[in-house]
């Protein structure tokens, strides 16, 4: 087997942990230093991305939701890259392993409305082909998508006092990026796949990815969600949900990992070794840290390639169950198996 293993010898200070409002960007445009770090909610304002001339180009933001049922996942994406909007619904049915996949690709941005802060506004994707709705309510947020054969209208619920882990990665005073991820959150509606409605039952949950920032033009990644329970060693169950992150923030001082027990956040400040194969991504993957162990078996591998000019990028993003143990903050030991999510591997151009 080829092994690939994302590993850095640098050791990470324990990042500043931020509670109270502050503005992502200086007026000029520039990372706000006081920005750097990571916080429970969503407390960056972002609206200085997009606006301007500052980092033509490399201004990057998007909106990405995952609903996981046990029979089917959906996916629903709007973003803007400055130069292109690229939005997408797409569904993979678990037991026949078809997906169904919508995607348009627009130049500029006209096609995408992304707020400058996580809740401050709708999110739209608004093609021919591809429409995405994203809406705050009381007490959660309203998932509506639209293609030719599927059709989404669920609502996330957020439980009151549940932590989110929101981080800013800087690579330099011009290139940043803000993420919010928000891991596990309950999920009720109705999915309809070629006017078939398809259950959304009781356990289903969803996963918030929203991206703000200034990227280099080549960028790589390493993702992993997983959502389940785990026992501590006196038998006692509790709600577990992992946020695994890698390569792309071992030039900075912060990372984006993160173990949520019963909705409560315990960061991971240190670099995760990655190991996976390449040539087989079907394979199993182990991430492993000073808090955490964990074994990822695959059971599919969604590809997606895209080569439009100066807009490239692959993806493997492997859909399976984690397995291992998990440490909180105050040294507790908790055991996990089949925690439900994925793994990818995402290389681009943008």
């Amino acid at each position: 087997m080829t092994e690939h293993e994302t590993e850095d010898d640098t050791e990470h200070d324990i990042e500043r942990e931020i509670t109270a409002d502050v503005a992502l960007c200086l007026p000029d445009g520039r990372l706000n230093p006081d920005a750097v770090g990571w916080s429970r909610a969503p407390l960056h304002d972002t609206s200085g991305i997009g606006r301007g001339v500052r980092g033509l180009g490399r201004n990057k933001r998007w909106e990405y939701w995952a609903v996981v049922t046990p029979d089917h996942v959906v996916a629903l994406t709007t973003s803007a890259l400055d130069y292109a909007a690229l939005h997408q619904v797409w569904v993979w049915d678990r037991a026949s392993g078809e997906e169904v996949d919508a995607v348009a690709i627009a130049p500029l941005t006209g096609s995408a409305t992304l707020p400058g802060r996580l809740g401050g506004g709708p999110v739209r994707s608004r093609t021919r082909s591809v429409a995405v709705a994203v809406d705050e309510r009381p007490g959660g947020t309203r998932l509506r998508a639209r293609t030719a054969r599927v059709e989404l209208d669920v609502t996330v619920a957020r439980p009151a006092g549940r932590d989110l882990l929101a981080v800013v990665v800087p690579w330099s005073r011009r290139r940043f990026q803000y993420t919010v991820k928000d891991v596990g959150l309950p999920v009720a509606g109705t999915l309809r796949v070629d006017g078939v409605d398809v259950p959304v039952p009781v356990g289903s949950w969803a996963v918030l990815d929203h991206g703000r920032g200034r990227w280099p033009y080549r960028a790589a990644w390493q993702w992993g969600v997983g959502v389940g329970s785990g026992v501590t060693g006196s038998g006692t169950r509790h709600e577990v949900a992992v946020q695994l992150g890698g390569t792309w923030t071992r030039q900075g001082p912060t990372t984006e990992n993160g173990v949520f027990v019963d909705g409560r956040l315990h960061k991971v400040h240190d670099e995760l070794d990655w190991t996976f194969d390449r040539g087989a991504y079907t394979r199993w993957w182990r991430v492993r840290g000073e808090r955490l162990d964990l074994t990822f078996v695959p059971a599919h591998d969604r590809v997606s390639r895209t080569q439009l000019g100066v807009l490239a990028s692959s993806t493997h993003q492997c859909f399976g169950a984690w397995s291992g143990w998990v440490m909180t903050d105050d040294g507790a030991r908790l055991d996990v198996e089949c925690l439900d999510g994925w793994a990818e591997d995402v290389a681009q151009r943008w």
